[in-house]
């Protein structure tokens, strides 16, 4: 039998060897998480093995690392890498004393979360972990399921923890298993919920129309605060244990408490969450663009331009759309213009935040088009026509644009060429931006529906295309 067969053979004995009650000693591990998207890296402890004894650790049957264990028995601080290719679900950390099928095992849950409207707070509506999705596999998207609220859905999905959390326009904010659209939980804020909602630390923070923005627990929906600002279309975004939301106002909220603490009067309307990065939060108001001092909310920098959009953060850059039409890239530390593009008065008024992957910019414009910019020079790479104007933002991941148009349709795109991959009718206008992640595509319609796409599996016939 060869050497990998012998690993695989002995990981399932060990499966085996944990239940059996006849065992005198049984060694442990313990993760230092349970859960995280490809990439992560895992510390691995262990107790209960022999003295002195050379221990493989395995991710599924992949031999990741060896460790050897102290006089005790015990081990620490063993790194273990979650491999790119592994697919979301549950895997199996095993730790096995070579040469013999003395071991322990755990499980671990590849998932990644789309935690908030950029993705995460410095990132950039792009999802740099899917390995389900890619220019192949999306054009074979089909309806996972729907689910119908009571009105419109404007708001954006965040995912987390297999729950996906948006809001409607018939007052409430939704907890949705992931997978399969069930209903966990509702709460009713008596007002539209536009907001795009923010998962951390337990808890989703969302803003209603009635003015307030919310905290509540993830799990279970429970009120934990509220603060009397924020709401409207502007969402929350967390980062390092503070909530920043905008209105007209920014406020810096303590995301335990929601005790305010700092503001800063922008003189115009906020209506898209802000991005943070390197202690910074640029926020774009409808009287400039602001970069603001993340602990103080002293000002940095600014300028007069109107920007409605999610200002993003890449490259030591900041890029939005503004009002006059334009796409712009600024140097993040001063503010100074690096370049701009027009796309006539296809960007009118900026309202589809970019997302950028890979050193490209993508956005959605009024003249029916998504466009792929050079976000280093400001040049055109391609443009890909829809059939009526784009207010949704675009998202990326592993290599496919996706965006809803006004032509009722969510969009995939190849993002290299711009060639459409897959399109799919809603029943009325999108406005809602898509969030993909573990192999689906979640986005709201105007059609009171949030729809959940996936790989179609074989035998079944894919979405429709027109």
């Amino acid at each position: 039998m060869s050497k990998f067969g012998t690993c695989c053979s002995a990981i399932v004995t060990v499966a085996c060897l944990l239940s059996a009650s006849e065992a005198t000693t049984i060694p442990t591990i313990v993760l230092s998480r349970r859960t995280g998207p490809p990439t992560s890296t895992l510390l691995i402890s262990g107790s209960g093995f022999a003295a002195n004894t050379a221990v493989d650790l395995y991710f599924d049957t992949k031999d990741e690392a060896l460790v050897v264990t102290n006089d005790d028995g015990r081990f620490s601080g063993a790194k273990v890498y979650v491999p790119r290719e592994a697919r979301p679900g549950k895997h199996q950390i095993t730790a096995l004393e070579r040469n013999n099928e003395n071991g322990a095992q755990e499980a671990f849950a590849v998932q990644t979360d789309w935690k908030e409207f950029l993705f995460d707070y410095d990132g950039a509506r792009a999802n740099p972990y899917e390995n389900v999705l890619n220019t192949t596999t999306a054009k074979n998207l089909e309806l996972k399921w729907s689910y119908a609220t009571g009105n419109l859905v404007f708001s954006s999905p965040a995912i987390a923890n297999n729950v996906l959390y948006i809001g409607s326009q018939d007052g409430n904010l939704y907890a949705l298993n992931a997978r399969t659209g069930k209903k966990l939980w509702s709460y009713n804020t008596g007002s539209y919920v536009d907001s795009p909602p923010a998962v951390a630390d337990g808890k989703v923070f969302f803003g209603s129309y009635n003015g307030n923005t919310y905290a509540l627990n993830a799990l279970t929906g429970a009120f934990l605060w509220s603060f009397p600002g924020g709401g409207g279309d502007s969402g929350p975004t967390v980062a390092d244990g503070i909530v920043y939301i905008g209105s007209g106002y920014v406020y810096a909220l303590n995301e335990e408490s929601g005790k305010l603490k700092w503001s800063f009067n922008t003189g115009g309307v906020i209506v898209s969450p802000v991005t943070v990065a390197n202690g910074i939060v640029y926020v774009g108001s409808w009287n400039g663009l602001y970069a603001l001092n993340a602990r103080t909310g002293a000002e940095v920098w600014s300028n007069n331009f109107f920007v409605v959009c999610s200002p993003i953060f890449a490259y030591g850059a900041v890029y939005f759309t503004g009002g006059d039409s334009y796409l712009y890239a600024l140097d993040a530390q001063t503010g100074a213009t690096l370049w701009k593009y027009s796309a006539g008065e296809g960007i009118l008024q900026g309202v589809s935040t970019p997302a950028i992957a890979d050193g490209i910019l993508y956005v959605g414009a009024f003249d029916d088009n998504v466009y792929a910019i050079n976000a280093h020079t400001g040049t055109l790479v391609w443009k890909a026509p829809t059939f009526l104007f784009i207010g949704s933002s675009p998202a990326v991941a592993n290599g496919v644009v996706y965006v809803g148009s006004d032509d009722f349709r969510v969009y995939a795109f190849d993002a290299a060429t711009g060639d459409q991959l897959w399109a799919y009718p809603t029943n009325s206008f999108i406005y809602s931006s898509p969030a993909v992640a573990n192999g689906m595509v979640y986005i709201g319609s105007e059609d009171n529906n949030i729809y959940a796409f996936g790989v179609a599996r074989k035998g079944s016939s894919t979405s429709p295309s027109n």
